[in-house]
């Protein structure tokens, strides 16, 4: 079965949600987590420089959050658990690369489930995971109370 689990978080509901699966199924089945976020760089040149401390620190505290929630979950599950900040211009890659380098078997991601126009311009880092990665990915969507009614189970 698995043995190692890498789980990406964006900071959302939704992906907590898929944290705490992914916690459970590590304990599961006796597997250790690694917990990543990634963030796109942003052009400094496009900003004014008193703006760089203010986003600079504000991403600091949204990273140490984001990770903070997989390791205090990993912690209350009692499993081994490292975590990981990565910039990347593609947040998939990011998740991919260091899912290879850490010898990772499984990645645990929610999808938020975008579809049309929302879909084509935003992009789904899941399905783009979904596309590129060798590893085995299992995709989060939440309980299905959570989905619009024409996707409601009958």
């Amino acid at each position: 079965m698995h043995k190692h689990i890498l789980i990406p978080t964006d900071g959302s509901e939704l992906s907590q949600q898929a944290v705490n699966y992914g916690i459970a199924l590590a304990k599961a089945v006796n597997a250790k987590v690694t917990g990543i976020t990634v963030s796109t760089p942003f052009p400094i040149f496009a900003i004014e420089p008193k703006m760089v401390a203010r986003i600079v620190l504000g991403t600091d505290d949204t990273v140490a959050a984001r990770l903070a929630q997989v390791k205090d979950a990993a912690a209350a599950a009692n499993i081994d658990c490292d975590v990981v900040y990565a910039q990347h211009e593609h947040p998939y890659q990011a998740i991919i690369d260091t899912a290879t380098d850490r010898g990772c078997d499984l990645i645990v991601m929610a999808s938020h489930g975008r579809r049309g126009l929302s879909a084509i311009v935003l992009g789904s880092e899941a399905v783009k995971v979904l596309t590129h990665s060798t590893i085995p990915v299992l995709v989060y969507r939440g309980p299905r109370s959570k989905l619009p009614p024409y996707f409601a189970a009958s």
